[in-house]
């Protein structure tokens, strides 16, 4: 920025596919110079936790508690397909 000396600079984003305008900004030197900025680190150094969970849980219960004779049934049926991506 320090080769040219106009004040004011107007960013125009385009799509690359069609060519339409998708916005435009207008900037001042003053208030894009009092900024601060620094380069990010790579995106691996971002992430301290890398968590990559799925458990499906499957759960059925039956009593027959003081009941001679008595049958208790419980089915539980489970269909969870987990995709995961690295």
């Amino acid at each position: 920025m320090s080769d040219h000396s106009h004040q004011k600079f107007e960013v125009v984003s385009r799509c690359a596919d069609c060519g339409e305008e998708l916005g435009r900004l207008t900037v001042n030197r003053a208030d894009v110079q009092s900024q601060q900025a620094s380069e990010l680190p790579d995106r691996e150094a971002m992430s301290l936790v890398t968590a990559n969970v799925a458990a499906p849980i499957n759960l059925a219960l039956a009593a027959n508690v003081l009941s001679d004779g008595s049958i208790a049934y419980a089915d539980a049926t489970q269909y969870a397909p987990i995709t995961q991506q690295a």
